[in-house]
């Protein structure tokens, strides 16, 4: 798959007093079930992104289809989250999560979304490998490790589900084709 950048989609750091509300809607549906906040209050949510926005290894940002925010957008640094503990890591791992907002998406969204955001993540020099790790239960995520050309890793154990690791390389990401 080919890096692209869609002049559509802006990535915006959440702002947790102003998003917090918005992003309660679209973690406490149903649909964002493994995103585990179903049950958390408008003001835990700002808590949560204050907290996230706080650390340096940590980001949450909004990507923006015209200006109006459509998906959640959240990386980490696996040698310093507790995730990394549960599979193989490498120097130049970054884990992601996705959480597409609800509503209608515009035309091409899904696609030019998933391009944008790994090229997004790969235009920093030293990633070299981005890190998937949903629920195996999440039909929508494993599907989506397929679209974008991951390859699978371990399952593993984690405190809150059984996660299916996979790895976008860089390599495999810019190679033409």
């Amino acid at each position: 798959m080919k890096a692209t950048l869609n002049p559509h989609l802006v990535l915006r750091p959440v702002v947790p007093a102003t998003d917090s509300a918005m992003l309660h809607r679209w973690v406490t549906e149903e649909r964002a079930r493994f995103w585990g906040m179903l049950e958390r209050s408008v003001e835990e949510v700002e808590e949560i992104y204050t907290y996230i926005d706080e650390q340096e290894h940590l980001s949450a940002h909004l990507v923006c289809w015209d200006g109006e925010p459509r998906a959640l957008f959240q990386t980490y640094d696996p040698a310093v989250d507790e995730i990394g503990q549960f599979y193989d890591r490498r120097p130049g791992d970054v884990g992601v999560h996705l959480l597409i907002g609800p509503g209608r998406r515009p035309d091409g969204f899904s696609q030019a979304l998933f391009s944008h955001l790994a090229s997004w993540v790969f235009s920093d020099p030293s990633v070299q490998r981005i890190v998937l790790e949903p629920d195996v239960r999440n039909e929508k995520s494993l599907s989506l490790m397929n679209r974008l050309q991951a390859s699978r890793g371990p399952r593993a154990e984690l405190p809150d589900k059984t996660a299916q690791f996979a790895f976008v390389e860089r390599a495999d990401w810019t190679a033409p084709g």
